[in-house]
């Protein structure tokens, strides 16, 4: 007699052995689902035919897939990387301006200008700007005097670290911070605002607000209220060193050619190990890139590399110029004004990680603009700063330098400090060069702007100024194409509710 439940099975196998349950194949002994065989030619849009004997790969397939594996690779490297070879870009410039103590600051005196080759920067505030070496100095204090704007510390990675001034746990009064090395073990003495970074290299950008349209106060409060030293020095801290940047040629801006690759192995060998994830570690070191051992691609390598940067370069600009994230925070329906903080989160995570992290958005950011603080993207009213960019017209045209548009920034602009308008360059990212060293307006720095009888306030852009409209003229160049910036400062209600939105960009001849 037959033991209960074994129907089911003979029958599984007689209809298997009948081919019931789909066609055998040639050379199988039952039937094989279709979905998980691999023909022996496969046409493909971006590697053409791919050839296989009963789905091993020939030779031609073979080098075919690893050259696009390595050029897939080379291209989520640079992506990736970005954020990384930024801050990178701006420790060798600021390098090459003698910038090499901690002790040591780079102070816009008279405002930054054109001739910095500076993502986004801008000629708003008066900027102080620190870098520290962890590693060299270990623990490193900075005190921040009060009044000061906003000012943060980024890793290496451009990670946010810890807010100061302003938005940070001194709320403008002041005080003394602490910045820890990854590697740092015991306990932080008392009386700082203590921070940990994952890297030995730190970027210190510091604001300070115009009064009267003038630097003079916020030059004085920089040059004699900041301190920045080891805390090994805390009993004897050296003086503060000051640079002027104004006027200075500098560039910190990453290379967008091979050697952008030169200078990520750079840091890769810099830094620990850990302060980057095991999954960006894997991509870094499947292009040749790993922390104790040289970076030295042979040929073929160097050809794939030089091909997956351009590929990166140009997604980059892609994601920056032409978003297409359903995230992305226009100001409107038709509005070609956007956030740059895509999603709205700085650390870019999806629904606070629910989704992951969306690292376009990161790219996006990064390519275009420094600086990582939640004080960027929080609903900080009245306190902060917002930002919103534009690289098209009403039209949806990008922006040429050799035609004259305007933009009407509306009454009451929701800004408790002021409002600006900066013209950048595409190519750098940074102020467009032109005949004026501030390509920029700005409502405290700029006292002989003209409003309109409504209490609006009409910009003129093209590369002459239309008659009778000097005062609120920016500069553009033809054969060039431009984007721009409006920045609030201590932005308002209205700002977040969007019942106050800046006007388009309109096409005037």
């Amino acid at each position: 007699m037959m033991k209960k439940g074994l129907y089911p099975i003979i029958l599984i196998h007689f209809f298997i052995a009948s081919g019931a349950l789909g066609e055998v194949p040639s050379g199988y002994n039952t039937s094989i689902p279709p979905e998980i065989l691999t023909p022996d030619r496969v046409e493909t849009d971006h590697l053409g035919t791919l050839n296989f004997f009963d789905g091993m790969p020939d030779d031609a397939t073979v080098a075919a897939v690893y050259d696009n594996l390595d050029r897939m690779r080379g291209t989520e490297v640079f992506l990736d990387m970005v954020p990384l070879a930024s801050v990178e870009a701006m420790r060798r410039g600021m390098v090459g301006l003698g910038v090499d103590k901690a002790n040591e600051i780079l102070l816009y005196e008279d405002l930054m200008d054109s001739r910095s080759l500076f993502l986004t920067g801008n000629t708003d505030t008066i900027y102080a700007i620190g870098l520290l070496d962890l590693e060299r100095d270990g623990p490193t204090v900075v005190e921040i005097p009060p009044g000061a704007g906003p000012g943060t510390v980024n890793d290496a990675y451009f990670r946010f670290v810890v807010d100061m001034g302003a938005p940070g746990p001194d709320r403008g009064k002041g005080g003394k911070y602490l910045i820890l090395p990854p590697d740092f073990e015991g306990e932080a003495p008392d009386g700082y605002f203590v921070a940990r970074s994952r890297t030995y290299t730190n970027w210190l950008p510091l604001r300070g607000f115009l009064k009267d349209g003038k630097t003079d106060s916020a030059v004085e409060m920089w040059a004699k209220g900041l301190k920045i030293y080891p805390l090994s020095q805390a009993e004897n801290p050296p003086e503060l060193e000051v640079i002027n940047g104004t006027g200075r040629v500098m560039n910190t801006i990453h290379a967008n050619d091979f050697s952008f690759y030169e200078e990520i192995a750079e840091v890769i060998e810099r830094e620990p190990v850990e302060f980057l994830d095991a999954e960006l570690r894997g991509n870094l070191a499947a292009i040749g890139i790993q922390k104790g051992k040289p970076f030295e691609p042979d040929e073929r390598m160097k050809r794939i590399l030089t091909d997956a940067v351009a590929v990166g370069n140009a997604t980059a600009r892609a994601l920056a110029f032409r978003p297409r994230s359903e995230t992305i925070g226009y100001y409107g329906p038709d509005s070609a004004w956007f956030s740059a903080f895509d999603g709205g989160d700085y650390r870019w995570l999806i629904e606070d990680g629910k989704g992951g992290r969306n690292k376009d958005a990161r790219t996006l950011f990064f390519y275009i603009a420094t600086v990582n603080t939640p004080a960027m993207v929080l609903e900080m009213v009245g306190a902060g700063s917002q930002y919103a960019l534009a690289v098209t017209d009403s039209k949806g045209d990008y922006l040429a330098g050799g035609k004259n548009y305007k933009i009407t920034i509306p009454g009451d602009v929701p800004a408790k400090d002021f409002w600006s308008l900066v013209v950048y360059d595409p190519q750098t990212r940074s102020m467009l060069q032109t005949g004026q060293s501030y390509p920029s307006k700005n409502s405290e720095r700029n006292k002989d702007l003209k409003s309109n009888a409504d209490g609006s306030t009409t910009i003129w852009l093209g590369p002459e100024a239309p008659a009778g409209k000097e005062s609120n003229w920016i500069q553009t160049v033809p054969g060039k194409g431009w984007f721009i910036c409006l920045r609030l400062y201590g932005p308002l209600e209205p700002w977040f509710d969007k019942t106050w939105r800046p006007g388009e960009i309109e096409l005037t001849d």
